[in-house]
């Protein structure tokens, strides 16, 4: 068993920074993916655990040893690169048995441990094809199973699954998940896709222009978001951001902006009044924290419905509060039309205050 930490790790490229400082530690046979969009540095960060890159600033440590300067072949490490990078002219059986070959490994041990390995991916009977008579699924485990035959101390997965189709997808996450689970490996996973990452991670690592914006747990990530990049990076319809005022008056706290006035309990305005810089903030809430209101009973606003769009067990609304864009996601059986007003009331408990300067979480 393995632990991985990155120490203060950078990459640059000419001027051009990739990664900065970068500080991670990861447990023995911890999944953990590392989010975020394109250009922000997760398979640069990738590369340099692997030994492909090395870093310009920083130390990597597997367990307690310095493995900056080790080459990749000398790590013990697994990789499965998103286009899977088998070999064509080879059958399935010579792509998994290839990594033993390399190591010298015995002709008996090789034959057990590639059909060991090719049983707990269930592709024993496709042993004999080669790549091109394959679906994506089968190439997808066909280049697991060589990554793993070698019983690698750390395996690194570069958007393995991004080149399924989606149905494969979600099967694929699955059997991951219980593969990593069986084998107890520490596992890296790079990913741009936030529902890959919080079905299958232990903790995620979300980062953007470089930098890491938050490390947590699924829960964590979801539901205590750091700042606004990740507010608005996880989820969907991702976190309904709106730029409002904190007001105090009459002994009492406010959000306040065009078109909604919301209360604050005493103990959360001290809060947020103890720690904005400005009473400029951004007030943050989920989709599925709106609720709309029939009746009588008093909303927090009312909003102008422009856009329904119906996903089968729910229905996103689009609607225009003041001038500001929130989506709302209700059930089919409280749907409103295009064109109605409704009244909408926020889930108090479930809101989230950005201080619209540095953009960090307050609550």
């Amino acid at each position: 068993m393995v632990r991985v930490r990155l120490d203060s790790v950078s990459k640059y490229f000419g001027k051009v920074r990739a990664v900065e400082e970068i500080n991670i530690n990861i447990s023995d046979g911890e999944f953990v993916a590392l989010l975020g969009p394109s250009g922000c540095g997760k398979t640069t960060t990738l590369l340099m655990i692997a030994g492909i890159y090395k870093p310009s600033k920083g130390r990597i440590y597997f367990n307690e040893t310095d493995v900056t300067d080790v080459p990749p072949k000398d790590r013990n490490i697994g990789m499965v690169f998103q286009s899977y990078a088998l070999y064509p002219h080879m059958t399935v059986y010579e792509n998994i048995a290839f990594p033993l070959r390399i190591k010298k490994v015995p002709k008996t041990e090789i034959n057990h441990k590639v059909k060991e390995i090719a049983k707990l991916l269930r592709i024993e009977n496709l042993l004999d094809r080669k790549p091109g008579q394959l679906s994506g699924g089968q190439q997808q485990r066909v280049a697991l199973a060589r990554a793993l035959v070698k019983r690698p101390d750390v395996l690194l997965l570069d958007e393995p699954l991004s080149n399924l189709d989606a149905l494969l997808r979600v099967y694929m996450r699955a059997e991951l998940k219980r593969l990593q689970r069986e084998l107890n490996i520490t596992t890296i996973y790079v990913t741009h896709d936030q529902i890959e990452a919080l079905s299958m991670a232990h903790r995620i690592v979300v980062m953007n222009e470089g930098r890491v914006q938050q490390i947590g747990t699924p829960d964590e990530i979801y539901n205590k978001p750091a700042n606004t990049f990740v507010a608005s990076f996880i989820g969907t319809p991702p976190m309904n951001l709106i730029p409002c005022s904190f007001i105090e008056e009459n002994n009492s706290y406010f959000i306040e902006c065009s078109a909604i006035k919301l209360p604050l309990v005493k103990d959360v305005g001290n809060l947020i009044r103890n720690n904005i810089s400005s009473s400029e903030v951004i007030l943050g809430v989920r989709p599925e924290d709106i609720d709309i209101i029939h009746g009588n009973e008093e909303g927090h606003a009312t909003a102008h419905v422009l856009v329904t769009e119906p996903l089968g067990r729910d229905v996103v609304v689009t609607t225009d509060v003041g001038g500001n864009i929130i989506k709302i996601v209700t059930t089919p059986l409280k749907s409103p039309t295009p064109g109605e007003k409704i009244k909408i009331k926020f889930r108090t408990k479930k809101i989230h205050i950005f201080d619209k300067k540095f953009g960090k979480a307050i609550i």
